[in-house]
């Protein structure tokens, strides 16, 4: 555990369905109704309450899907964690396509919205690293940099969990939480 501001942030190996904290982040699709993944994994075990909040989502706010870096809230549905912020990272590119600075609004925009939601614990998986191809040794520092500027800004969000899935994925983490708790590191540079 490292506390930055009135944050502790987190590093665990684990399922992202199911945390205990008062949300927790979803690497969804701009569509929003479901896919592979985490974000599949978090629809199929949430149930249908989800895909049904996503749909007047998409109906009302976004009608032609929720565009990358954007945030939006729905329930938890038969998750143990009240609340899901579906958001969408960017798609690998090869990084001159400002996919730095749209994961870095991904991370930004849940935790935004978590604060207006009065949610005080929140757990991220590791956005865009899976179909969509984000090099994980980039997109960790970026997430945890995010994270922790956003931290110092402002108070309110308790806990900040990343929920990693595989061992490889936790070492690179820790090894990115020291380099940018050491250095200050953005991973935007």
């Amino acid at each position: 555990m490292t506390m930055i501001g009135n944050s502790r942030i987190h590093l665990s190996l684990g399922d992202i369905t199911e945390q205990r904290t008062d949300a927790i982040v979803n690497a969804a699709n701009s569509t929003l109704m479901g896919g592979g993944g985490v974000d599949g994994a978090i629809h199929r075990k949430g149930g249908t309450e989800i895909l049904e909040e996503c749909k007047i989502i998409r109906k009302t706010k976004w009608p032609e899907g929720l565009p990358t870096g954007e945030a939006v809230v729905t329930t938890g549905g038969r998750l143990k964690a009240k609340m899901v912020i579906h958001t969408v990272g960017p798609i690998w590119k090869g990084g001159n396509e400002r996919e730095p600075e749209l994961l870095a609004s991904a991370y930004r925009n849940c935790l935004a919205l978590a604060l207006k939601m009065k949610i005080r614990s929140i757990s991220f998986p590791s956005i865009s690293t899976g179909a969509y191809g984000y090099p994980i040794e980039k997109a960790s520092r970026i997430a945890l940099s995010t994270v922790f500027g956003f931290a110092r800004e402002h108070n309110g969000i308790d806990e900040v969990h990343f929920v990693l899935h595989s061992q490889h994925d936790l070492m690179i983490y820790d090894a990115a939480l020291k380099e940018v708790v050491q250095t200050g590191f953005t991973g935007l540079d």
